[in-house]
């Protein structure tokens, strides 16, 4: 795919962000970090360990909040959230979805039950079966599967490689990436003195609007009712999504977390990489769980930081600090054990 050749004026960038220009217009080709970029690229400073590259990076221009405009050695254009300013002008310069070529590939399968919208992509090798509905303008990378009964909703993009088995349905304006796997079966078996026997998992799969799910994630579906993902959501690469899992609306997770099954995470919460989510929990909304961390208790205290799991420390104190981890039981008793003791003297003490 060809690279989206497109220019803005600084001026026009200011436009669209909200934000004014200190010092002069100039052409923007593209977007780079203080360090790399070039006189034809814009750059932006979100965090302050960076602040010292705003007197020698070479960028046309840097988005950058009134009280570091000053700090700026060329042209500043001063926006309230540089961060924010940054993920939206990004999207003018997102040259990938450029180029794409409209209509079914010769190469693809389309059952003759299938609902296919207007302005829709279907590429190469893709196999799209019985009574799917691909909405308008959706885009369906090479080699996609999508199974029996399934809804890609408008403006959503499958990218290379996904698959979405029976009655998964995803809403508007989302981003699937290389390598999902949408509706698998959830994890679930009754043991017998003969073996595991499967349990059916008869439910599905249900994915709000706006939703970006990373590459290599999987979601699994429910095994009565379904599994549900909110409006907005943001799952990261490799992650696992139990069945009958509910994430609320706005929340982001990201990569290797796995959350299992029955467990229901609020609106707006923030759960970092690495983390485990036992199953059956309720975590409130606007929660926030630290990188590794295992969850094995519902939090029902909304707004509130979680960690679990100990700091970076050097190996031979690390070394040290497990010997007394596992003595922390019996130094427990030997305490309560001498508080006894304690209690008992100065009770003898008072009736003397």
């Amino acid at each position: 795919m060809a690279q989206r050749n497109c220019t803005y004026r600084l001026s026009e960038l200011a436009e669209k962000l909200d934000g004014v220009i200190q010092g002069s217009d100039g052409t923007i080709f593209g977007l780079n970090t203080l360090e790399k970029a070039t006189q034809e690229q814009l750059s932006f400073l979100a965090n302050p360990r960076y602040v010292s590259q705003l007197t020698s990076t070479s960028a046309g221009a840097v988005l950058v909040t009134p009280e570091m405009a000053d700090q700026v050695a060329g042209t500043a254009l001063i926006v309230d959230s540089p961060y924010m300013a940054f993920a939206k002008v990004s999207q003018l310069f997102d040259w990938r979805l450029d180029d794409e070529s409209e209509g079914v590939h010769p190469s693809a399968f389309v059952h003759a039950s299938a609902t296919i919208g207007s302005n829709v992509t279907v590429g190469a090798g893709v196999v799209v079966d019985a009574n799917v509905t691909l909405e308008d303008n959706c885009i369906i990378g090479p080699n996609c599967v999508i199974q029996a009964g399934s809804i890609v909703g408008q403006s959503s993009r499958l990218e290379a490689n996904v698959t979405l088995y029976p009655d998964v349905v995803l809403g508007q304006n989302c981003l699937v990436h290389s390598g999902a796997v949408i509706g698998a079966d959830g994890f679930g078996f009754a043991p017998s003195k003969q073996g595991w026997v499967k349990i059916c998992q008869l439910g599905g799969v249900r994915i709000g609007h706006s939703v970006e799910i990373g590459a290599n994630t999987t979601i699994d579906r429910g095994a009565l009712d379904h599994t549900y993902i909110g409006d907005g959501v943001k799952l990261d690469n490799h992650i696992q999504i139990a069945h009958n899992v509910v994430i609320g609306e706005q929340t982001a997770i990201a990569g290797c977390t796995a959350v299992a099954g029955s467990t229901k995470i609020g609106r707006h919460c923030t759960i970092a990489g690495h983390c485990g989510i036992t199953g059956h929990l309720t975590i409130a909304d606007h929660t926030h769980i630290t990188a590794m961390s295992l969850i094995s208790k519902s939090i029902t205290a909304s707004g509130q930081a979680f960690s679990s799991g100990t700091g970076q420390e050097k190996h031979s104190d690390w070394k040290r600090n497990v010997v007394r981890f596992r003595q922390l039981d019996d130094m427990a008793r030997r305490l309560k054990q001498l508080e006894q003791k304690i209690d008992n003297l100065s009770i003898e003490g008072l009736n003397k």
